[in-house]
């Protein structure tokens, strides 16, 4: 496909988002990226998204109109079908069963992750924390040829999980090392991920600086 065929309509500091463009850069695709500011969302945007959230991909046709695809997971899918390199997925049923149930866990992680980034009560950031922090020794307990999920090999749980850990290397050094104390398999792949190519070119530059200034205009706990 050439590069306008493929459009990924996205906002800066959506981590469903990062999973789309995370799949691309593995697949070494070119995408045209167009963000939308989702607190004031334009007309044609809203008239193509049925849900009104990003991220969704604009899917150029030889004739006719362009198609969309929305929901990230339904996006990545549709990636990993239609590009060419080898799959994200295990060949073994089993395994990538059990790969795709582990990207379903992670919804309610990131859920717990963002709840806890953006507490003003110290109630709730404690209690998000708490249940966060199991979540994570759950993974450990799956976690141990490394340096990724599945081995050797960098699969579609990882870009799922890339943007989850990517908050924590930019909160404070020693909330985020408390987090994590203890749990050396998760250490491991989250420094392993934080190294790829493809999830350090799925966000801008300036993405940390626009993250603090997020947690600051929400007086979140962790902005102090």
């Amino acid at each position: 496909m050439s590069t306008s065929d493929l459009t990924l309509i996205s906002h800066p500091l959506c981590p469903f988002v990062q999973r789309s463009a995370i799949v691309l850069l593995e697949k070494n695709v070119p995408f045209e990226r167009v963000n939308v500011d989702l607190s004031a969302k334009p007309d044609w945007f809203l008239a193509l998204s049925p849900t009104g959230k990003v991220p969704m991909l604009k899917v150029r046709q030889s004739k006719g109109e362009d198609a969309i695809i929305f929901e990230s997971m339904v996006i990545c899918e549709y990636l990993n079908e239609t590009q060419d390199g080898d799959s994200m997925y295990a060949d073994d049923a089993l395994v990538r069963a059990r790969q795709r149930a582990w990207i379903e866990f992670s919804t309610s992680m990131l859920g717990n992750a963002w709840q806890f980034l953006n507490a003003t009560d110290q109630a709730v950031a404690g209690s998000k924390r708490a249940v966060f922090r199991e979540q994570l020794e759950r993974i450990e307990s799956e976690l141990s040829l490394g340096p990724y999920f599945s081995g050797a090999e960098f699969s579609m749980v990882d870009a799922v999980y890339a943007p989850v850990f990517r908050y924590f290397s930019i909160i404070d050094a020693s909330v985020s090392e408390a987090i994590f104390e203890g749990l050396p398999h998760v250490c491991a792949w989250k420094a392993a991920l934080a190294k790829r190519e493809s999830v350090k070119a799925a966000v801008s530059s300036d993405y940390a600086e626009l993250f603090q200034n997020h947690l600051r205009q929400h007086s979140a706990i962790l902005a102090a």
